[in-house]
């Protein structure tokens, strides 16, 4: 059965993508901790990051890197958090968070954006890569 994000990667869920290559795909999270808050997926669909090979590893976080300074350039932050974590999709992602404080990265408070809002972000992102 194909996790949320194969189905967001092939099309059939929409999502605000950020960038993609032949192997990753970054979108913004929905359900976002910071503006600008983004996901990095590899597209073969695997479970856990440690399960992925080296070679994929390396490849996640070298596209992981590219997408987290396009978003220190475009969105105001301190930082740009990342984060692994993947209990509630079983599909590898890294989540890159613009950070202000220790407070955004705990996913214990949201942010709630409007579609408008999401685009103007995706935008602004994907004009810094």
């Amino acid at each position: 059965m194909s996790s949320i994000f194969s189905k967001i990667i092939a099309g059939k869920i929409p999502s605000y993508k950020i960038y993609e290559d032949d192997k990753h795909y970054a979108f913004l999270d929905i359900n976002p901790n910071a503006v600008g808050h983004t996901l990095c997926v590899p597209k073969k669909e695997v479970d856990k990051i440690f399960d992925l090979s080296e070679k994929d590893y390396n490849d996640l976080m070298e596209f992981s890197r590219k997408v987290a300074l396009a978003i220190k350039k475009s969105i105001p932050c301190k930082r740009v958090g990342m984060s692994v974590i993947g209990l509630d999709v079983p599909h590898v992602h890294v989540h890159l968070i613009p950070l202000q404080s220790m407070e955004e990265a705990t996913f214990q408070k949201k942010v709630k954006l409007t579609p408008e809002t999401f685009q103007a972000t995706a935008i602004k992102i994907q004009n810094s890569l």
